[in-house]
C-alpha cells in the first residue's frame, strides 16, 4: 500500500495544468501547442491563474534550470508558450497601443494545502515561507506581467526587458506553507520605456474567514532595451479604468518624482558636507573601540565585526530568457545570506519585515565570480518588542583575469525578532562604524528611510 505522500505526488502529478490569461491555456507538455479555449467562461472562471504546481508535470529535460523553483518554471514556460500563438500581421502587433492593467493582471496560486510536493519546496525550518523563494518568484511573475504588457508576441520578442529596480518589498504579516496562498499582479504606471507593476501575496489568515488579505506587497519597474541597439524601446502606454487602478497609478507617479527629488538633495547635502556633525558623532564610539577596546560599550559591536560573504560562479542553468543571470536569483542569494547575517548577529531567528529599493546597477553573466558581502549597518531600538536590525547586501561581479570587480547591485535588507525572544530578556547590540566611509554609508541609509514630502 503507497504511503500517504507516495498519494500525494502521485495526485500532485495528475492534477491539470494551471491558465494563462486572455483565453489560453499552459498545455501538458511542451509537444501540444497553446489553442484556444473554447469553454464558456462561467465552466472557465479564472483564466488569469497559474497552476504554482504545473511545471511540476513537465519533463525535466524542458525546464529552464533545476535550480528554478516550480512557480519560476510554470512561470517561464508560459512566456515561451506565448510565441506559439498565431500572431497574424507582424506590423500590426508592433504598433503601440494604451492598455488597460485588466490586459496585464496575472495570479499564481500555490496549492500548499493539497500539494505536498510544493509544500515541502517552500518550507524553512521554521513551517513558514522561504522568503528568498517567494522573492525569486515575485520577480519571474512580474518578468511575465511586463512580457504581456508589451504585446506577448513579436512587440515583445523585438525587446529585452529586464528589471531595472525594486522600490520595496513589504511584509505585512508572516506567511504559512500549509494554507494555499496567490500571488498577483498588473501594470500600474508606464513611462516612456519603463513601467512599474504592483505585486501582492494573499492569503487566508484565519481559517474561520475564507477572504484573503495581503500578506506582502510588492512593486516592481522593468525597463525595455532594443534587442539589436540596447538602447531604451518604448512600450505600450497604461490607460487606468477603475478608481483603484487611478489611485495606484497616482501613487506610482508620486514614487517617480520623490526618487529624482531624493538623487538631487543626495548632490545638494554632499556638496554643503551637511553631514559632519553626524559623522563624527556616529564616529565617537568607534573611535573607543580603535584606540580603548577595553573600555568599549559592550552592548555595542563595529559594523566590520558583523560582516558575513559568500562566493559563486554564475552558471548557465541561472540565466534568464535573454541569457542573463535571473535578477530574481540575485535576490534570493542576497536575501538568504542578509538571513544568516541576521540570525547570527540576534542568535535566535530573525523575522523579515521589508526589502528597502533595489537597483540593478550591472547585468551579471553567465560565468561571472559573483561576490556576496553583507554586514550589518544600524540597529534601531524604536520599541523595545520589535527592535529593527538593517543589513546592506552589496553584490559584485569580479573578473579575476582583468582584476576588476564592480558593483552589480545593493540590497537593503530590515528584520526584527519575535516579541516573545524580547521576553526572554534578548538584548540587541548596536552597531558602530569605525570608519568614514562606514559612516557615511550609515547617514545614507538613514536619510533613505526617512521620508520626503513634495513640495
Amino acid at each position: 500500500m503507497r504511503s500517504s505522500a507516495g498519494k500525494l505526488l502521485s495526485h500532485s502529478l495528475r492534477r491539470n495544468c494551471g491558465k494563462l490569461g486572455d483565453g489560453f491555456w499552459i498545455p501538458a507538455t511542451r509537444s501540444q501547442k497553446m489553442w484556444n479555449s473554447t469553454v464558456p467562461s462561467d465552466e472557465n472562471p479564472d483564466q488569469n491563474s497559474i497552476d504554482a504546481g504545473s511545471s511540476m508535470r513537465k519533463p525535466i529535460s524542458l525546464w529552464p534550470g533545476m535550480y528554478h523553483s516550480p512557480v519560476t518554471n510554470a512561470l517561464w514556460e508560459a512566456r515561451r508558450n506565448m510565441f506559439e500563438i498565431p500572431t497574424g500581421d507582424d506590423d500590426s502587433q508592433s504598433k503601440l497601443t494604451a492598455k488597460s492593467p485588466s490586459r496585464s493582471r496575472t495570479s499564481i496560486l500555490y496549492k500548499f494545502s493539497s500539494d505536498f510536493v510544493l509544500r515541502e519546496q517552500y518550507r524553512n525550518p521554521w513551517n513558514e515561507i522561504r522568503t528568498g523563494k517567494l522573492v525569486e518568484d515575485l520577480d519571474a511573475l512580474a518578468g511575465t506581467i511586463s512580457f504581456k504588457h508589451c504585446g506577448g508576441d513579436s512587440s515583445a520578442r523585438s525587446m529585452i526587458l529586464v528589471t531595472a529596480s525594486v522600490d520595496r518589498i513589504i511584509m505585512k504579516r508572516p506567511i504559512r506553507v500549509d494554507t494555499d496562498l496567490s500571488i498577483v499582479g498588473a501594470v500600474t504606471w508606464v513611462g516612456r520605456s519603463s513601467m512599474e507593476m504592483q505585486l501582492q501575496v494573499l492569503q487566508i489568515q484565519d481559517t474561520n474567514n475564507s477572504s484573503e488579505s495581503v500578506a506582502l506587497e510588492a512593486n516592481f519597474t522593468f525597463v525595455a532595451r532594443d534587442a539589436q541597439t540596447g538602447k531604451s524601446a518604448p512600450i505600450n502606454q497604461v490607460v487606468p479604468e477603475t478608481e483603484h487602478e487611478k489611485f495606484l497609478w497616482k501613487e506610482a507617479e508620486e514614487r517617480n518624482k520623490l526618487r529624482k527629488q531624493k538623487r538631487a538633495q543626495g548632490k545638494e547635502e554632499h556638496e554643503k558636507l551637511k553631514d559632519l556633525e553626524r559623522l563624527n558623532e556616529l564616529l565617537a564610539e568607534g573611535r573607543v573601540f580603535l584606540d580603548m577596546p577595553a573600555l568599549a560599550d559592550r552592548n555595542s559591536i563595529l559594523i566590520k565585526d558583523t560582516s558575513h560573504e559568500n562566493s559563486l560562479i554564475c552558471q548557465p542553468q541561472q540565466r534568464n530568457i535573454h541569457g542573463r543571470i535571473f535578477g530574481g536569483f540575485l535576490m534570493r542569494k542576497a536575501f538568504e545570506l542578509a538571513f544568516s547575517n541576521a540570525y547570527t548577529f540576534a542568535g535566535v531567528s530573525p523575522r523579515f519585515l521589508e526589502v528597502d529599493r533595489v537597483d540593478f546597477i550591472k547585468p551579471v553573466d553567465v560565468g561571472n565570480f559573483l561576490r556576496f558581502k553583507s554586514r550589518v549597518l544600524y540597529t534601531e531600538a524604536t520599541s523595545s518588542a520589535e527592535p529593527l536590525i538593517n543589513i546592506e547586501v552589496v553584490a559584485h561581479v569580479t573578473s579575476p583575469e582583468l582584476r576588476s570587480s564592480e558593483v552589480s547591485n545593493r540590497f537593503y535588507f530590515t528584520f526584527s525578532v519575535r516579541p516573545e525572544a524580547m521576553k526572554d530578556g534578548l538584548k540587541i547590540r548596536n552597531v558602530v562604524p569605525a570608519t568614514e566611509e562606514e559612516a557615511r554609508r550609515v547617514i545614507e541609509r538613514m536619510d533613505a528611510e526617512r521620508p520626503i514630502s513634495l513640495p
